[in-house]
């Protein structure tokens, strides 16, 4: 009898002497996502389903079982808590994952009520709640690489470019990372193409009215703004239409926009939530994540970056070999990009 045999009858004798069964099933991982908003037009809802998806679809081939539940908490936030809490008493998740900057602090209320639940949320940043484990993404850099595309565009030679010094932005609704960081580097990019550069910020008031949307981004083109960063969820549609009707460009933001508007959306930055969001769930499972602290990735760490597959043809190649060029100098070193 060889060693590694005796080892396994040895195993064997000790687990049935303490009552363990032999081959017992691997316990079900429950995961709870809960949407703070609408998943179907919204591109982090979608990334952030798609990216647990996935992580249950590797951890199903390895034969680790997990169930997944997807709950939409609906477009106003005033019921976001209410809605989490509920997740949360139920004791039915080991997991309960979002993606909002406001949900870290709600989390925290909630935590009163629930203090034994565990939460993963991306797209925010809290550290030392040893309950919450966040994932952020730097969305200065992002914003930043918007603005200087955006400027491009505006300053080049293509149809619906005009001779003034500015571009849009068109949020759903604001908040600090909104203001502090998305609108200041989206601003600060166009800067450093023309230091003319103004920038006409509106902001919808929710996350789908896409009529209002259109109506606000028309009233942005007739005060000569030709590129406008929408960032509205449902209300994306309509930026797209009015540019399309009155002449003008769309940047998207978080993942490749192209199809949404052919030749009307020129460009698109995107961020790996969905990569971050399918590791952190495995590392969860199999015991490896860190609550209690807080990532924020960025242009080093390959999380934000420029989708350049898709961008239409009209776009002069000399744009986006720049916008390379200054994504290579933020990985090299030799530029930094900071919000302060």
């Amino acid at each position: 009898m060889t060693l590694k045999q005796k080892i396994i009858i040895l195993g064997c004798s000790i687990a049935l002497i303490a009552g363990v069964p032999l081959f017992a099933k691997p316990k079900t991982v429950s995961v709870a996502v809960f949407v703070p908003g609408i998943v179907k037009g919204n591109p982090t809802y979608e990334l952030l389903v798609e990216g647990v998806q996935d992580a249950k679809a590797q951890l199903d081939k390895k034969g680790t079982p997990i169930t997944v539940k997807v709950v939409e908490g609906g477009v106003n936030q005033g019921e976001w808590q209410n809605g989490l809490t509920a997740l949360a008493l139920s004791k039915k998740y080991d997991l309960i994952i979002s993606s909002n900057p406001s949900l870290p602090a709600i989390a925290e209320k909630v935590l009163q009520s629930a203090p034994k639940q565990k939460f993963l949320l991306l797209d925010g940043y809290l550290a030392g709640n040893a309950q919450i484990k966040t994932v952020g993404f730097n969305q200065y850099e992002q914003g930043y690489l918007n603005g200087y595309y955006a400027a491009l565009i505006s300053s080049s030679s293509m149809k619906n470019a005009n001779a003034a010094y500015k571009i849009g932005l068109l949020a759903g609704q604001e908040f600090p990372v909104m203001n502090d960081k998305i609108r200041k580097g989206y601003l600060d990019g166009a800067k450093a193409v023309n230091k003319n550069f103004e920038l006409d910020f509106r902001v919808l008031g929710n996350w789908y009215d896409a009529a209002k949307a259109s109506e606000l981004a028309a009233s942005m083109i007739k005060n000569n703004v030709d590129v406008i960063l929408t960032i509205c969820g449902g209300g994306n549609a309509g930026v797209v239409a009015a540019a399309r009707e009155h002449g003008a460009y769309v940047m998207w933001f978080d993942r490749p926009g192209y199809s949404y508007g052919k030749d009307i959306v020129v460009g698109s930055t995107e961020v790996s939530q969905k990569t971050a969001c399918t590791d952190s769930v495995i590392a969860f499972v199999e015991g490896r994540l860190e609550f209690g602290t807080s990532a924020e990735l960025g242009i080093k760490d390959g999380a934000v970056n420029f989708a350049f597959e898709g961008v239409p043809s009209a776009v002069p190649a000399d744009i986006t070999q720049k916008v390379k060029q200054l994504i290579d100098g933020v990985k090299t070193g030799a530029l930094t990009l900071s919000a302060h």
